[in-house]
Formats: structure tokens, sequence, C-alpha cells
């Protein structure tokens, strides 16, 4: 509904591998998901019939194995939102982009026509590289419309992709460069585009003609993507520019020179050191720190509410998608709850499986969900801020020290094996990190609440000047 992306080449990684990665935000604080494993299909005769709006979808006979992160309640479509496929192509979708009225004027969006509800499941199972995946998702888009706007990203080994569709069938693509980084926040971002560089750009059929028949280039010269496209509006400014100058003000702090309501942030940038996955940890997990705009801090009451945050209450699922060039394949790190509060998990998808605790996740709270069990970390973290900050930053930080020994051991051990004895290798992997994550954050939360009953404000100590 309004989430945040960002993505980095492998050049720019710190561990040489790119990343894509998105806060997956909704209306409501409790918007509960699953992480499953989707098996590859072979021999299929079934049409896709989205319960979000009708959208009616042949399914190719045959599709790769592939991860997803599913709403637990479907009555308006699976969601699946993110994942890698058996290929080690990754995908994350959808970023929601807003189009300018005169583009829209002349290609609505079509009610019936693809919408995020769908994006990750008819294109996912189906691609067998990121550039690939532009193009499948592309043919969709020109065959059945797009029911909105949407940004979506897709990562390999060697190559990041951002999608960007933005009335019923015009869109744009973009790599990112391997030495580079980009962010994108709920508005149009693509820029300029090079017509004459199809190996670092795509675009819909027409794109160009419709531009020019409509007149809807507004620039003296070139061809602005975000100008043609996009809005540079009030909302703009206070809820969508700001998420990006502070990732930026983080990634390249040297410069000084950008507010939170400059209109013309750029949208890749080289960052001024390499970033590793903490890095991409930090801004997802960020909520204007060290700033008086901070909602946790010490400004004013009007400056913490001028900004939307990065991370809200109402994240359901941030993940960081690592695609590696060795025998772990794809890395999906996940986190439930407020990611403020919360660890990102990585679970790895070249598996069978991912453990119980995150694919099986009742309707209420129950602590053995890694779902319900991060809500309720996050819950009682926030209610004793001061108190309890400092032992989640520890708590976060261990965790993290631990998830590095133990990929670069798992992979030690994959590195001997291959084909199916990897998958299911990996699979009991899956369920050992899980494992640990799940015991080591319930001892934590059970302290938190041992120690918060001490802080409640019914208590009375006796005045000896009485």
């Amino acid at each position: 509904m309004a989430c945040t992306s960002i993505m980095v080449g492998k050049k720019a990684s710190l561990e040489g591998f790119p990343y894509i990665s998105r806060n997956e935000d909704r209306l409501q604080a409790i918007y509960p998901k699953a992480v499953i494993v989707q098996p590859a299909v072979q021999g299929r005769d079934e049409t896709f019939v989205s319960a979000y709006n009708g959208l009616t979808v042949p399914l190719p006979a045959s599709g790769y194995r592939y991860t997803a992160t599913p709403n637990v309640d479907q009555s308006a479509g699976p969601n699946e939102e993110d994942g890698f496929n058996a290929q080690g192509v990754g995908e994350s979708a959808t970023e929601s982009v807003y189009a300018n009225q005169r583009v829209l004027a002349y290609d609505p969006f079509v009610p019936n026509g693809l919408a995020e509800d769908a994006m990750t499941t008819l294109v996912l199972p189906y691609i067998d590289s990121a550039r690939d995946g532009v193009r499948y998702l592309g043919a969709l888009v020109a065959k059945y419309g797009s029911a909105e706007g949407n940004g979506v990203q897709f990562v390999d080994a060697d190559d990041v992709w951002y999608m960007e569709i933005v009335t019923g069938h015009m869109w744009v693509a973009v790599r990112i460069p391997d030495d580079s980084y980009a962010v994108a926040a709920n508005q149009v971002a693509i820029q300029t585009i090079d017509f004459n560089d199809p190996e670092n750009y795509m675009w819909a059929d027409g794109l160009q003609e419709f531009v020019a028949e409509h007149q809807l280039n507004p620039d003296l010269e070139g061809f602005n993507f975000r100008h043609i496209f996009g809005t540079d509006t009030e909302k703009d400014h206070h809820y969508n520019t700001p998420r990006v100058w502070f990732a930026q003000r983080y990634f390249n702090p040297e410069d000084q020179s950008q507010t939170p309501e400059s209109a013309e942030l750029p949208f890749i940038r080289k960052p001024s050191r390499k970033l590793g996955l903490e890095d991409v940890e930090y801004v997802l997990k960020s909520h204007y720190n060290e700033t008086h705009f901070d909602p946790l801090g010490a400004g004013s009451e009007h400056d913490k509410k001028t900004y939307r945050a990065i991370a809200l209450s109402r994240t359901a699922n941030s993940h960081i998608l690592q695609a590696r060039a060795d025998s772990l394949g794809g890395v999906q790190w996940v986190a439930f709850g407020i990611p403020t509060f919360c660890p990102h998990v990585p679970l790895f998808t070249n598996a069978d499986a991912i453990d119980p605790s995150y694919a099986n996740v009742p309707a209420k709270l129950d602590l053995d969900s890694a779902y319900w069990l991060y809500e309720a970390l996050a819950m009682v973290v926030e209610s004793h801020y001061a108190d309890f900050i400092e032992d989640d930053l520890a708590y976060q930080k261990a965790l993290g020290e631990w998830a590095r020994r133990k990929l670069a051991a798992v992979a030690t051990a994959a590195d001997k094996l291959s084909g199916e004895a990897r998958t299911a290798y990996l699979t009991t992997q899956n369920h050992e990190i899980a494992q640990h994550y799940n015991h080591v954050t319930r001892s934590f939360l059970f302290d938190l609440i041992t120690r918060g009953t001490e802080l409640s404000k019914l208590t009375f100590k006796m005045d000896p000047n009485l």
C-alpha cells in the first residue's frame, strides 16, 4: 500500500552480492503474513482468477519452485509479495507509485488488470533472470493492462532491475548500475531514459509515441520519466521524499545539500562506501533516527509528526533478498513485527520448506508463531522504549553476529553438496535458524515482560518525610 524499496548493485555491496529490499506496509498494524515454499509444477491446466479484481489469466503448464510471503487471509488475493525461484531469481512486488492526471487521462488503469495481489504469483515461477522478469511482466501488462501504479524489483546474481508501471499500459525499467544503489518511496522514481541503450533500459511498446501524441513532456529537452509521468505534490514532500532523503543521507553522509522536501532527489546514486547487509537493515528499520523528526525522539510534537518514517507499526513484512553467487544461492532475510525492534531472519530459498513457525500462522496471538512472536516483542519494547531500547538493540546485534557466522559455516558445508542433497541440507538449516531465533526471542521477550512488571505506574513508596 505504501512501501519503501532499496536496491544495491553487486559492486556497491560489501559482500559482493546484489540486494533488493522493501518494507511491505499496509493499512493496519496487524496484517498476518507467512513465509512458504511453493512447489514446482508440471503438466498443469489451470486458470488464475484474482479474488481482488477478477483478473483471469491461464497459467503456464510448468513453473519453478519459489518462496513467497503471502497474506494469511487471502480473501483479497494471495499477495505473495517477494521471494526467490529455483533459478536464483528474486522479485519484490510492489512499491505503490502514483502517476499524474495528465497521463492517466489518456491511458487509465484497467479495473480488472494486473495488480499487486497477483504480481508475484503470475511472474516469479516463470522467469530465468532479473531482466527476463521485466520482459515477462511487461508482456502481461501489454495483454491484460495494469489496475494500479506499481514499482517492481528483480534481482539475480549479476543484475538488479527496477520497473515502474504507471498507467494502464505504460512502463519503463532501468538496470541499477553495479556500483550504485537506488531508493524508491511511493513516487515515480525513474528519471532520464536512454532509448539508445536497450541493455540498461526497457520500456513499453509505444511509450515515446504516447508521450508525443498527447504532448505530455514538460521539459524543453530530454525524456525524464519522473517529470512526464510522476507527481510533485505537498503530500509527496511530507510522505515520500523525506524517506528517500533519509536513506541517501545515510548512504552518502558527505552530501548535506538536500532537504527532506527536495523535489529532485536523484534515483540512482553511488554510495560513499560499500553497503553491507547491516546498512540496508538500518534504513529499513529507521524512523529519522538522530534527527528532530524522529517520532520516538525528543523533537517537538509538530516536528515528530511532519514526515512519514520508513519503519512503521503497520509494516507487515520487511525483507532483504540477497542474490548470492555461491552455494547458498538466494537468501531471503525476513523481519516480522515493527522492523525497528525485530531482527531480519535469514532463510535459504534453495529449499523445500520453511520452518512451520513461519509457514503456519494462527488467527490469534500464539508465541509459537514467528509472526505473532515478533509482533508481541515490538509492542513490549515500544511500550517501554526508554527502558528497553538499548537491550533490544543488543539483542538484534547478537543475532546478527550469530547469523553471519552461521551463514559462513553453512556455505562451507553446502560447497561439498549439490543437487537434491544441497537442497535437503539447506531445508534442515532453515528449521535450525528459525528455531534459534525463536528461542532467543522468546527468552528475551519473557525477560522484558518480567522487568516490565516493575515499571508500572501503579506503585507507591511511602515518603519518609510524611
